[in-house]
């Protein structure tokens, strides 16, 4: 479908507003997707450092409970 001009084309034959927000409400959810996703990982990587550290602290204090 070609247009003849740019109006034209956002207008999209009068269904620009359904086109455009539906474009729209993609991009924001794909966003927060993203968002969320990195959130997590970032989440996950303090537990996970955390815990290795804790379990670190462990195994030194029995390895010192032993001598």
């Amino acid at each position: 479908m070609a247009f003849d001009s740019w109006a034209d084309f956002l207008a999209m034959g009068k269904h620009g507003i359904y086109v455009w927000s539906s474009y729209g409400l993609t991009f924001v959810v794909i966003a927060a997707l993203l968002w969320q996703a990195r959130q997590q990982r970032r989440q996950f990587l303090q537990d996970y450092q955390q815990q290795m550290k804790r379990e670190a602290q462990s195994i030194n204090s029995e390895q010192n409970q032993e001598k």
